[in-house]
């Protein structure tokens, strides 16, 4: 069993190279619209190319969902994008806040950032603004966003309750979040919840629907809403790679089961404000 800080490196080195490879070359590679699907990546990932904001070099196929879709953005919104990326959520989130609203992109992996920030730069964005940094600890002021979203980010994180603690952190009162991820219900076979392809493609790092929806709760969210739910097939010939012929029958005839989701939740108007506080007077 890795440890946390094995996962993020896992992670960060993956990404790392996912960033730096030609996009070209890394869709004939993965291709999850094709036939092939000799990669986990593409395979769960939804069309952005209707949206408002779309830029195609800012996406790489990682996501499993369309978080902004669903995030109820306004103009003049700030927007914080948890893992993002080459920085497509946050220049279709710029198309619903405007010019006169704020894009914040937070990532983990040094060359996500420096993809995004060049994207942006050639976008001539100047209220689009990306920061590298861990999403449990989230480079950013309490109190200062009125929406998160995040894309298929969640479940790369070993400890996702201090996630939910941050977004709650950063979420001005009456302020929301629109994230899509994957869960499951049932249980994986060891032997994919230990492959470290699995894990940063999305799938072994993922934890179970109840208790997904449960952290969200206990973290202090109100109107917490299930947008969009849709089954996750792996194809065979990923499976093949972990688990022999009887295992992926076993596997696939079995009671688990792969979900994308989309969920929103809202810190409640009554949330302390926390930056107002001071030490022994109590807050406004």
């Amino acid at each position: 069993m890795k440890t946390e800080a094995e996962i993020k490196e896992l992670v960060r080195q993956k990404y790392s190279e996912i960033a730096l490879q030609d996009k070209t070359t890394n869709e004939s590679s993965c291709c999850g619209a094709g036939g092939c699907s000799t990669e986990v990546y593409n395979i769960m990932t939804d069309d952005y190319s209707n949206m408002e904001g779309y830029n195609p070099d800012a996406d790489l196929g990682l996501g499993c969902g369309l978080p902004t879709q669903f995030a109820v953005i306004k103009k003049g919104d700030v927007v914080i994008d948890l893992g993002s990326g080459a920085g497509n959520d946050c220049f279709v989130a710029r198309a619903e806040t405007g010019e006169s609203g704020k894009v914040i992109g937070i990532d983990f992996t040094e060359a996500m950032i420096a993809k995004a920030r060049a994207n942006a730069e050639n976008l001539g964005f100047n209220n689009v603004e990306f920061r590298q940094g861990d999403i449990e600890n989230i480079p950013v002021t309490a109190n200062s966003a009125d929406v998160v979203v995040s894309n298929c980010v969640l479940n790369l994180v070993p400890n996702k309750n201090n996630v939910f603690k941050e977004i709650f952190r950063v979420l001005k009162p009456g302020g929301h979040f629109s994230i899509s991820d994957v869960v499951l219900t049932g249980e994986l076979p060891e032997k994919i919840k230990n492959a470290a392809e699995m894990y940063a493609g999305c799938v072994a790092g993922a934890i179970q629907k109840e208790t997904y929806l449960e952290l969200i709760q206990i973290n202090g969210f109100t109107n917490i809403q299930l947008q969009k739910e849709k089954a996750i097939i792996i194809p065979d010939d990923i499976l093949v790679n972990y688990l022999n012929a009887e295992e992926i029958a076993e596997f696939k005839s079995g009671k688990t089961g792969i979900f994308s989701i989309s969920v929103y939740a809202q810190k409640p108007d009554s949330a302390a404000v926390a930056s107002t506080c001071t030490p022994g007077g109590g807050c406004c």
